[in-house]
């Protein structure tokens, strides 16, 4: 319940009336409740995950994606998300999500959510996504297209490049799991 009124909050703000870049930074403020804390009080591992998404919505409304992906009749989905954890977040503190696009490759988009709290980073994370239609997955360069940047994305990190083949060999190995034999 607590991610719904932090969305409907943000779209209050309503970030779709300011165009950004789809390479530059978008920022959302908001502040630690009893409800994002875990039994150590400081925010839940967990939560980092869901604040996440209230960022994306506010980078995919500020950029046009979400208008690009409604004329493909495409839903953005996340394929898989990786966490890191540097600093507590404790209740009725404030904080920022940072949010921007690290590049794609045939299939996915990478967008990375720093938690910022007073110029530090308190936790990222890292997402891989796609835009699903009912014809299927809408390729990157379509969308990027569409909002007005080059088919091309930047050089991915080593790292993400890594992470992204690893998420794909745990795809490949639970879909042969799950094939009777």
């Amino acid at each position: 319940m607590n991610l719904w009124f932090r969305l409907f909050w943000m779209l209050l703000k309503r970030p779709w009336r300011k165009r950004v870049d789809p390479f530059s930074t978008t920022v959302v403020r908001m502040r630690v409740w009893p409800l994002d804390l875990d039994l150590n009080r400081h925010v839940t591992n967990g939560r980092y995950f869901t604040l996440a998404d209230v960022g994306r919505m506010d980078y995919v409304l500020k950029t046009g994606a979400f208008r690009t992906a409604l004329r493909h009749k495409a839903v953005p989905i996340v394929g898989d998300a990786w966490g890191k954890f540097r600093r507590e977040l404790r209740v009725f503190q404030t904080f920022e999500i940072h949010t921007r696009m690290l590049g794609w490759d045939d299939k996915w988009s990478f967008l990375e959510h720093r938690f910022v709290k007073d110029g530090r980073v308190a936790g990222v994370v890292v997402m891989r996504g796609v835009f699903r239609s009912a014809k299927g997955t809408v390729p990157p360069a379509d969308i990027v297209r569409d909002l007005g940047v080059a088919e091309q994305s930047p050089a991915l990190p080593e790292w993400l490049t890594r992470w992204s083949a690893s998420c794909d060999g745990m795809s490949v190995q639970l879909r042969e799991e799950e094939t009777p034999a």
